[in-house]
């Protein structure tokens, strides 16, 4: 293995951090301390597999040595036999360590922020936006994941111009975040009398949830603007300036809440939704100074980026950055999301695991 001085390099580090955190001076520092006693907890399951891997193939040069030394012939036919089975526990073995290696996203527990935008096509994305939201959803609730909606606008037809919604549970955010992208829809609109397929898209954007401890807002980086909700067309839902419109003035992100008829709650939701697009603009930052990552990620992320197509007349979907078609594209609009995410997660992680062997 090309990274077994990497390997070595973090069972020392290891044990090094068991020594520090023994001395009865290190509990005097209680910040050095919980950093430490954290890196300690992260390294010890990839130093756990080391040793399990070490074992076999230590296990698997004693039964080589065996076989070689043939002078009783009968433990010599006992040791390749277990040299046979031993051999195929050593592969799944490296593989467990390589992917311990990984660094951990530390967004992945987090729970998540989505947005979703109906794009080019016009009702009918709008309508295709809705369609999204409720595979998202369906999901969630298999997941036994609380959908909380922030912000909503629809159309006449029952299309969603926009929805913004907290998603909230275990991992939620290690396994959506790579649904970031154009999803792009054929299919013969309910509207249509002749038949045609029309091509239509929307755009997800999945953000970390942002905690106040994660990003820095001060008072002085915001402006606050309030005025009065209005529904479609211009028709009058509050009779009071209760929308809120919150303004980052580092990076010119603008949020706007009016959902609520409590001005305090549409400002509540409307932090929430700031704090985790600042959060994805630092990120986004970060990404793109490491090259090296940029390159071992599935998508970028960007939002233009085209990711998916739903082909309606086919029943499939193709996903364009792993060249994967699935044929079960109405078990998926209804949720069944997972053979679809695990292939997104695994290729990242074989991508991640070729740069770290480079």
């Amino acid at each position: 293995m090309n990274i077994l001085p990497k390997l070595e390099a973090i069972e020392a580090r290891h044990k090094k951090l068991a020594v520090e955190l023994s001395q009865p001076e290190a509990t005097n520092d209680m910040e050095k301390f919980t950093s430490l006693n954290k890196e300690y907890a992260e390294l010890t399951p990839v130093v756990d597999k080391f040793k399990v891997y070490r074992e076999l193939l230590k296990e698997r040069d004693d039964l080589n040595e065996m076989i070689e030394d043939g002078s009783d012939a009968e433990m010599a036919e006992m040791a390749e036999m277990e040299l046979g089975a031993l051999q195929k526990k050593i592969p799944a073995a490296e593989e467990e360590l390589k992917l311990a290696l990984i660094p951990k996203d530390a967004a992945d527990d987090k729970n998540v922020i989505i947005e979703i935008r109906a794009g080019t096509g016009g009702d009918e994305a709008a309508l295709f936006a809705a369609d999204m939201f409720r595979m998202y959803s369906m999901y969630a609730e298999k997941n036994r994941w609380k959908v909380e909606e922030l912000s909503r606008t629809e159309t006449a037809l029952g299309g969603i111009r926009e929805i913004v919604a907290n998603i909230a549970g275990p991992g939620v955010f290690a396994k959506m975040k790579f649904e970031s992208g154009v999803h792009r829809v054929q299919r013969v609109p309910d509207t249509e009398t002749q038949g045609r397929i029309h091509t239509s898209a929307c755009t997800v954007a999945v953000l970390p949830e942002a905690e106040e401890v994660d990003v820095n807002i001060e008072a002085k980086d915001i402006r606050i603007d309030v005025f009065r909700a209005s529904g479609p067309g211009g028709q009058s839902v509050n009779t009071t300036d209760s929308a809120v419109r919150i303004t980052h003035l580092p990076t010119g992100i603008v949020v706007s809440s009016q959902d609520e008829k409590s001005q305090h709650k549409n400002k509540e939701k409307g932090m929430k939704i700031l704090l985790a697009r600042v959060l994805d603009h630092e990120r986004a930052i970060v990404d793109s100074e490491r090259a090296a990552d940029r390159k071992s990620q599935v998508g970028s992320g960007d939002r233009s980026e085209r990711i998916r197509t739903y082909n309606y007349p086919q029943g499939r979907i193709s996903d364009h950055r792993i060249n994967l078609t699935l044929h079960n594209l109405s078990n998926f609009m209804n949720g069944d999301l997972d053979e679809m995410f695990n292939s997104l997660i695994r290729e990242d992680q074989m991508a991640k695991l070729s740069s770290l062997e480079e």
